[in-house]
């Protein structure tokens, strides 16, 4: 396979132009043609910011400024103890719409390992909470969502780990998910970790179901992001655009991430 994507001074060029040539939006980004729906993905990093502070408000504050219709959180319980959720999820409705999919056994928490998986519009058809293998307590949410009467939309939502070995091996797990008699589309939201590009990437077994990736967007650090750590893919060809970071000054110091968005056409 040829290595695509940039090197890592060549982001981070390309990261310094942007910070200093880009029109920073606050407002919901206008649907491209024939868009569906709005998705995203967000490591809130426990709502701690990159100035040290604890604020839950802050990460409802971004997410309202950008507005999916469908969103993955990372990291959105503490990890140890009770392991509660952080999130004020009244507020998060009040504010945005958005209602996290229902999952079992999770005490306190708000989702499945720290992933919560929420969604604006219509009906949850099925949920699975499958623990993914490896050193670190990883996990990912599956659910179908009956988007109307005519549309489902399948979202894989994950956390994978931070050794390159546990990424592979989590990688093969979320393709047995896929390996379904039925092909519905399919999102694959989260944080996957992955920094390198080309035949050294740990998720290259991925491609097999949803074939190339689209270009990845450095999400992190979110000060100055380098790293394409965030992904979002898709199983189908052209049903997903205009892959982007949310990058405002909000964004900026919320969490250590950017939050990543795009366009589903269903």
């Amino acid at each position: 396979m040829k290595r695509t994507g940039r090197s890592l001074p060549e982001n981070m060029l390309l990261s310094i132009r942007r910070r200093k040539s880009r029109t920073t939006r606050t407002e919901p980004r206008e649907p491209v043609d024939g868009a569906s729906a709005l998705v995203a993905s967000y490591n809130v990093h426990k709502c701690v910011g990159v100035d040290r502070k604890f604020d839950p408000e802050r990460i409802v504050r971004v997410i309202r400024e950008i507005c999916p219709d469908v969103m993955a959180l990372q990291e959105a319980d503490n990890r140890f103890g009770d392991r509660a959720g952080l999130l004020d999820l009244g507020r998060l409705e009040m504010e945005t719409g958005l209602v996290p999919v229902p999952v079992s056994g999770n005490g306190k928490g708000h989702g499945w390992h720290g992933n919560v998986l929420l969604f604006k519009r219509g009906t949850v058809r099925d949920v699975h909470q499958i623990k993914l293998p490896g050193l670190e307590p990883r996990g990912a949410l599956v659910a179908e969502i009956d988007m109307d009467e005519n549309r489902t939309l399948r979202v894989i939502a994950a956390h994978l780990g931070l050794l390159r070995r546990s990424r592979s091996e989590q990688a093969r797990v979320v393709l047995d998910i896929m390996n379904s008699p039925d092909e519905k589309p399919t999102l694959l939201l989260g944080d996957l970790n992955e920094w390198r590009l080309g035949n050294r990437s740990a998720l290259n077994t991925l491609h097999t179901t949803f074939g190339p990736s689209p270009p990845a967007v450095p999400t992190f650090p979110s000060s100055l992001p380098l790293l394409a750590l965030d992904r979002i893919m898709a199983n189908r060809h052209g049903m997903i655009s205009s892959v982007e970071a949310h990058d405002t000054p909000l964004s900026r110091v919320a969490s250590d991430h950017l939050p990543l968005t795009a366009f589903v056409h269903l």
